[in-house]
């Protein structure tokens, strides 16, 4: 790796021109850094990343106001072969696992965990210190509080009607402490609430109550 003015740069890394890389940052080689992207003090990137896309889409696909800056804070470490698009926010000690893809307009808030493999969708709010496994789809217009737990594999949706019928997007809402097992489903605008537990596998078609534990196609109170 190059060191340059405390920055580690490492073989075939392109940053693009108003970029803001602070002192201790480590990036991967062959890793791409675009316009628009602020990367805080000793944070640090793999190898085969693109970080700060812009949005992209067709006539078919919803419009999206995105902001063309990332901020990425400090201390922040991010795996390999990670995609991050601009308009995002990633707090201080959040860690990203390789393949991760975050879209625009997300806020992920301090010590969060990234699984290997996870997507965050468009305009998705995730607190603190929460856990999003391997593999886990986190739709559009989600919001996820603090101290949440997602399990490997879970996957949630935020079109009612599957395209078929005018629906305004919104995803679930997963309340303070609640946990998701593995594999676990959860429709759109479903609320979680607070230290609630949901099965592996099951499918949840209504709100989960406080302090309840839900199992079963469709989740049912255990």
């Amino acid at each position: 790796m190059k060191n340059l003015n405390g920055v580690k740069l490492g073989r075939n890394v392109v940053v693009e021109e108003d970029v803001l890389i602070e002192e201790g940052v480590e990036i991967g080689h062959n890793s791409v850094i675009l316009k628009g992207t602020h990367i805080m003090k000793n944070s640090k990137i793999g190898n085969n990343c693109v970080i700060g896309i812009k949005p992209q889409g067709n006539n078919r696909m919803r419009g999206n106001e995105s902001s063309t800056t990332l901020l990425i804070s400090e201390n922040v470490k991010i795996g390999n072969l990670v995609s991050i698009y601009s308009g995002t926010t990633i707090g201080q000690h959040v860690f990203i696992g390789d393949h991760a893809s975050i879209r625009e307009n997300v806020k992920i808030d301090q010590d969060t965990v990234v699984g290997r493999g996870a997507i965050i969708e468009l305009n998705s709010t995730i607190g603190k210190a929460c856990t999003i496994q391997t593999l886990a789809y986190v739709t559009g217009d989600t919001i996820i509080e603090d101290h949440v737990f997602i399990g490997p594999c879970v996957s949630m949706s935020n079109d009612k009607y599957m395209g078929k019928s005018p629906y305004e997007l919104k995803g679930p809402v997963i309340k303070k402490g609640a946990s998701i097992g593995n594999n676990a489903t959860l429709l759109p605008g479903v609320k979680i609430d607070n230290d609630s537990v949901v099965g592996a596998g099951s499918v949840v078609t209504k709100d989960v109550q406080n302090n309840s534990t839900v199992i079963g196609n469709p989740a049912r109170l255990l």
